[in-house]
Parts: structure tokens; sequence; C-alpha cells
């Protein structure tokens, strides 16, 4: 099926003639401006020159005088404090940053990360039941905590105090802890809502040194920590988000710190200037493959390594749980193919759910995604964990996922997730009637629309309006993601210049070489992934639209600018 090209509302027209004359740049840029929220010269210098300064009070977050005062009593008096997070990369990278911070100020200091798979998500009894052993008294909880109301309950009676960092959803009653910082609190005055988990406990920490007269200089060593958490847990990157991710990518590419220069030189991240994307694609999936694979702890232990010799046996621990992750994500993608292609229903199906009683339960949450992307419909994908039914599953655009799960909510154990993305516990004799009923939902909620496949365009330009200039303010809107995605163009009417070519090991893909009619501006290079199919029409001559992104390509020492193409539409006559 064709993808849709939805081209995004363009901005207020005085806005962008304004923006236009103010900033010295044409109207794409202006209305890319406008189109992300800004209106003034001085929010633009704020977007194009982000500055530490413009982090809000840490204090205007609810709890956060409590839970300085809470701190800085452990230290005092030199309490056994443990530091708990996620087995994700938000959580590994919250509890990295606050062990380092804290390693120096306090010697009874441990940090743990509960195990995937007997443990789960969350604040563990496990892990309660182990800090009273440890006679631990502060337990710093990040990336979760925040629905705990029992676990926390159960702390309590054993005399161990509770400081949460949490960004998700909180229920309607709030945990009773010593303090619980989560800016999504209902009254939490906090103006910037969309804090990572390691963004809340970065703001702890900015607190406690503003009390305590520490340099903001040792926050920024923490910084790579906090864009890792940024980039992987797919937050938006604004506002605050925005300046944290723009300062972390700063100390990522100058001076990271010993485990993440390991595992970016195992991400073959060697010389070239890392992104936010090289998070999302190299460094985070590595890092999640501990936990998927053995256990998170390796994870945090890599990210505090104090020397070289043992973050390069972490490294290379780390690095070999990725290559099980891997041939594991691509033998169960293959597996659950076949499960489709076998299945006389599948075409008329508006929803998938698989279930494989064999499946690595770490890697069925990729899985999901993979098949969600391939046949573009909401997926479930279940294998067997402590004798039930557990797994995850993914949506697609614009369809609410967690409400239809939610719908079948008698059937199931437990479910936790958003919009897009879910957990979900059952018992096994439910799964066909949790299939049949998902089925029945989705089908009942979900539109054409939402199952049409579609590209998110900013403008419809020229070719000839691509010129250094436009590209050097154009990567200054960087670091890119949600709420500031690479901006996506749509250029109609071009043409081959007669050299484009096939390539690849299949030849499935197509090096082009594009010129436009209209004007007098060079040729465009440009390449198009798994669109060899058009070939033959792009060759006869005939114009053809574009959807793309604007890149730099390095090629024997000299750079160019390349267009990534996104989707081709080819003309009948």
């Amino acid at each position: 099926m064709d993808k849709v090209w939805n081209i995004k509302k363009e901005g207020d027209i005085n806005i962008i003639k304004h923006l236009s004359v103010a900033l010295n740049v044409n109207m794409v840029i202006a209305n890319l401006l406008a189109q992300r929220g800004i209106t003034s010269y001085a929010e633009a210098q704020a977007f194009f020159r982000p500055k530490l300064s413009d982090l809000h009070d840490p204090f205007l977050m609810k709890d956060m005088d409590k839970a300085v005062e809470r701190l800085e009593r452990a230290i005092d008096n030199q309490e056994k404090v443990l530091i708990y997070g996620d087995y994700d990369v938000d959580g590994t990278t919250s509890v990295a940053m606050m062990y380092q911070f804290l390693r120096s100020r306090l010697k009874n200091l441990d940090y743990y990360i509960p195990d995937r798979y007997s443990e789960g998500y969350g604040i563990s009894k496990t892990s309660i039941l182990y800090a009273a052993e440890q006679k631990i008294t502060l337990v710093i909880v990040l990336d979760c905590g925040i629905k705990a109301i029992e676990k926390i309950k159960m702390a309590k009676d054993l005399g161990i105090d509770f400081i949460i960092c949490d960004h998700h959803n909180p229920d309607e009653t709030i945990p009773e802890a010593y303090a619980v910082l989560d800016p999504k609190r209902l009254d939490c005055p906090y103006p910037y809502k969309e804090l990572s988990g390691c963004g809340v406990g970065f703001k702890l920490l900015q607190a406690f040194s503003r009390k305590n007269n520490i340099p903001f200089t040792e926050l920024t060593e923490l910084l790579d920590l906090v864009v890792v958490s940024i980039a992987s847990d797919i937050v938006p990157v604004s506002g605050e988000n925005r300046v944290l991710a723009h300062f972390g990518l700063k100390k990522l590419n100058s001076s990271p710190s010993i485990g993440l220069k390991t595992i970016m030189n195992y991400s073959g991240l060697n010389t070239e200037e890392k992104s936010v994307s090289d998070i999302v694609f190299k460094i985070g999936p590595r890092l999640n493959a501990s936990g998927r694979i053995e256990h998170g702890k390796k994870s945090v232990a890599i990210l505090t390594a104090t020397n070289e010799q043992e973050a390069l046996l972490l490294g290379d621990e780390i690095n070999s749980y990725n290559e099980i992750r891997k041939t594991l994500d691509r033998d169960i993608t293959l597996e659950a193919l076949e499960m489709i292609r076998r299945d006389p229903e599948h075409e008329g199906k508006n929803a998938t759910v698989l279930y494989n009683r064999d499946w690595h339960k770490g890697v069925v949450g990729i899985v999901a995604s993979r098949l969600t992307e391939h046949f573009y419909r909401p997926t479930v994908v279940l294998t067997e964990s402590n004798g039930l039914a557990t797994g995850s599953a993914r949506s697609i655009r614009d369809f609410d996922l967690y409400e239809a799960i939610g719908a079948c909510s008698d059937l199931l154990e437990s479910y936790g997730g958003h919009m897009y993305a879910a957990g979900l516990t059952l018992k096994i004799e439910n799964i066909y009637e949790f299939s049949r009923r998902f089925e029945e939902i989705v089908t009942k909620q979900i539109t054409n629309q939402q199952q049409t496949e579609s590209i998110e365009a900013d403008a419809k330009i020229y070719l000839s309006e691509i010129t250094p200039k436009f590209y050097r303010i154009l990567k200054q809107f960087a670091p890119f993601g949600p709420h500031n995605m690479i901006p996506v163009f749509i250029s109609e009417n071009v043409l081959d210049s007669g050299t484009s070519r096939p390539v690849g090991k299949n030849m499935e893909h197509l090096k082009l070489d594009l010129i436009e009619p209209t004007s007098n501006s060079s040729q465009f290079s440009a390449i198009a992934f798994n669109h060899a199919h058009h070939f033959d029409s792009i060759n006869q001559g005939l114009p053809f639209d574009i959807c793309y992104s604007i890149a730099e390509n390095e090629f024997r020492g000299k750079t160019s600018l390349q267009l990534y193409i996104r989707d081709i539409k080819t003309k009948a006559y």
C-alpha cells in the first residue's frame, strides 16, 4: 500500500515573516521554526543557542526540598544508601549518574537493578527484603516507583525511607515515600513535564549541589549519561530536554566517560560526531542487551567503571550479549513471520497476536515492533514466563493500544504502558479469547486513516532552495527527536539526470542523481533505500515526486550534501 504524505500545517504567516527578517533566514527556515512553536527572536536564540542557565529552578519541583534534606541527612550521618533503577537504558544511566555523584560522599553506597525475569518492572518485594537485610535506611529510586504504593508501604513498615525520582504518569494515589519527585504529578508546579527518569534524577543533584555550593561543573560531567537516557527513552527533545541533550552530546563527543567510550568503540562510533540517532540505534541497544539477556547490573557496572581494563572486560561481555540479542531478534522475527504466513485468516485481520512458549522474553518487544512495521497493524507478541503468558505490544500511528488492551483487562493478570507500547501478562488458557476479543476491539475502533502508513513532511520546497547556507542553518536544529524531528521535505516533478542506478547486495536500493527542470541548479545526489522497484519508471525520464531529509555524505575525504529519500511517487502518463 502506498504511503500517504501529510504536510504539516504552515505556521502563522505574520510570525514567519517576522522571523525571516529578524533572523535573516528564508521563509522555509522561518516556517520550520514557527511549526516548532518559536515566535520571536529571543525564542529562536534560545533554540539555536541553548544555555545551561536556561534550566529551570529544581526547587520548583514538588517535594524537592524534602528530597534534598533527606539526602543531606544520609550523607551527614553516613547512612547505608541504595540506588535503585529500572533495567532499561533510562534506568541504568540514572543509577550510574547518581552512583557516580554520591560514591565520593557516602562510604556505604550500593546500587540495585531488578532482574527482568524473576522480579519484573518496578520496585520488587525482593529488593525491599534485600534492603532490610543490608540495613539500608534510604533508597533512591530512579525511572520507576510512582505506582508502587504497596511496596513503599512495606518498606516504610520496615523503617526504610524512599526518595522516588520518576517521570511516568501517576495514579490518583501517590506512594507514601519520604519524597516523590515526578513533574507529571498533578500537584507538581514544575514547568517542564517531559524529563526522562535520568533527567529527574539530575534535577535532584542540581538542587543538592545548589544548596551545598557544589560547582555546576561537577554536574556537567554527568550530562553524557543524561543525553543517552533522553535519546534511548524517546522523550521529547524540546525545552529543558533540548538543553540537556545539547550539552550532553558535547560531553559525549569531547570527553565521554570511560564506560560510554568503550561502548561507542564496540558500536563503531570511533571518530565521527555522535548524534541522537547514534545513541538510539547503536549505544542504547548495547546497554539494553545486558538486561535483556543477562542482567542490567552489567550496564551500570560499565557506566561507572573507573579504569579502561575494567571497562574493556565489561564491554566485551556486553557486546556478546548484544550479538545474542541480535541473533534472537532475527530468528524469532523469522519464526513469527512464518507463523503469520501460515495463518489463512491473516489477510482479513486488523491486529496480530502471536504466542510461542519458547521465545525469549527479552526480545519479544523488539519483535513486536518489527512486525508492526512490516504489516502496519497493532501487534502483541507473547511467550511463557513463570507459568504465564507474558509479552509486549506495539501500535501504529494514532491508535490507542493501551485503551484496547485495557478493554480486555478481565482476561489479564496485569498490564501497563501507554498509547503506542504496552506490556501484559495473562493465563495461557486465556490467550485464545484475548486474541479474539483484541481483534474485535481493534476492528471496531481503528479507522482507514490509521491503517494507512503515512510520512509527516514539514514543507514543499524546490531543490534549488537547498544551498550550503540553508543546510548550515538546518544543522543547527539538532539535536533531533520527538517534538523536533529532522525536517522532511517534498520536491515535485524532479528528473533523473541519466546516471541513476540500482545498488546494494541484491540491487534493492537506488543511487540517484536528480535535476530540477524548472531551475538551473546543479545535480543533487540522493540515496533511496529499498526503492529499486521504481527504477524502470525513473529511468524512462518521467518526472516523479520525492519525500526526503537532507544530510552530509563523506566519501574519500570529501563532504557533500545528499538527499535521503523516504518515499517516491512516480506518475502514470
